[in-house]
């Protein structure tokens, strides 16, 4: 178990960024301090080749460009979408800036993505593995509150990755964090991922309209090309002529996890991904309640990545664990708001097998 760090240049403002190498067992994490960024993860495959395995830039100026979609960044205050940017809590209406339309996306035009995180190096002898701290004070991007975060990256030697996030507040908030890692198990760079197998473990999940904001209604995948519940290439139905795919030009949408009532937050499967080529796969576990699967949409042949090839729609696959879009507009929904006093924590693995 190992963890190193490096200058990885500066912010506008001159704000240092470092770049933080952790080691385990077969695999390498490269994580920066700027957006708590995972910029690569190389692990081997099934012949032993090893490969990164998730996509992003190579250097600090494309994660400061406007291009940037959020490539391995951990999102808040709020991951997704917020309707018009404006929501009510105890009786008092907030107006956050839009960044999407006339929506709040990920915590605004200057969410955690675009901030730079302290980074503490807490490895001991079973993992390699970081802290990530930041504060948000009360009325940042519009947000009511103060919300002290910190986030653990923890790599142990069985190539599996644990994310756990942690807030605390002092007056009411709403928050929900997520980590926006797009997937290739066949290699980053390496084409799209439309042949990768997904097992989503949901039998229902939000339509959106076409501001891509859940309509409110939870609906069954039974029947529709929602339905992953068995393993299922993620390209089989992504052309069909299917109105909810339409407003996504693919695959954007929230999976309402089979959870049941008596998990308690436990951590329980929410995904499997498989790349059937090369034999990597990745199991996705959360105590979440939902699931956003993003096939990389967006991605037009504008970026060029870590490994110098160009990322074109469908290179990647993001599985974003979450509480459900615009929550705090939506009362039947699973609240997202903390209170002074409570603790916001939630935990999620991703775990790499060949």
């Amino acid at each position: 178990m190992a963890a190193t760090v490096e200058p990885f240049g500066t912010t506008p403002d001159g704000t240092p960024v470092e770049r933080w190498t952790l080691t385990s067992g077969e695999a390498r994490l490269r994580v920066l301090g700027y957006g708590g960024i995972v910029q690569s993860l190389e692990v081997p495959d099934a012949a032993g080749e090893v490969a990164n395995v998730v996509l992003g830039f190579p250097d600090l100026a494309g994660y400061l460009s406007a291009d940037d979609p959020y490539f391995g960044a951990l999102v808040g205050r709020y991951g997704n979408r917020i309707a018009q940017g404006r929501f009510t809590l105890d009786g008092e209406t907030y107006d956050l800036p839009v960044n999407q339309g006339s929506n709040s996306l990920h915590g605004g035009p200057v969410g955690f993505s675009d901030r730079v995180w302290t980074v503490t190096d807490v490895s001991d002898g079973a993992a390699a593995a970081l802290r990530l701290e930041l504060v948000s004070e009360a009325g940042d991007q519009g947000f009511p509150g103060t919300l002290t975060t910190a986030v653990t990256y923890r790599l142990d030697g069985a190539t599996r990755l644990t994310v756990h996030y942690r807030a605390t507040t002092d007056a009411p908030t709403v928050v929900n964090l997520t980590q926006h890692t797009y997937w290739n198990l066949a290699g980053e760079g390496s084409g799209d991922v439309h042949g990768h197998e997904l097992q989503v473990d949901a039998s229902g999940y939000t339509p959106v309209d076409a501001a891509l904001v859940p309509t409110g209604a939870i609906a069954p995948v039974a029947g529709t090309p929602f339905d992953f519940r068995r393993p299922t290439p993620i390209g089989a139905r992504i052309r069909e002529a299917d109105e909810q795919l339409l407003h996504g030009h693919g695959y954007d949408h929230n999976w309402v996890l089979d959870r049941g009532d008596a998990d308690g937050g436990a951590l329980r499967q929410a995904a499997l991904l498989r790349d059937p080529v090369g034999g990597r796969t990745l199991r996705v576990l959360t105590t979440e309640p939902g699931l956003q699967v993003y096939s990389g949409n967006a991605l037009d042949g504008t970026i060029v990545g870590t490994g110098g090839r160009v990322y074109r729609q469908g290179d990647g696959v993001a599985l974003e664990t979450q509480h459900f879009p615009d929550s705090p507009n939506r009362p039947d929904f699973p609240s997202t708001v903390l209170r002074p006093g409570e603790v916001y924590e939630t935990t999620t693995v991703f775990e790499l097998g060949r």
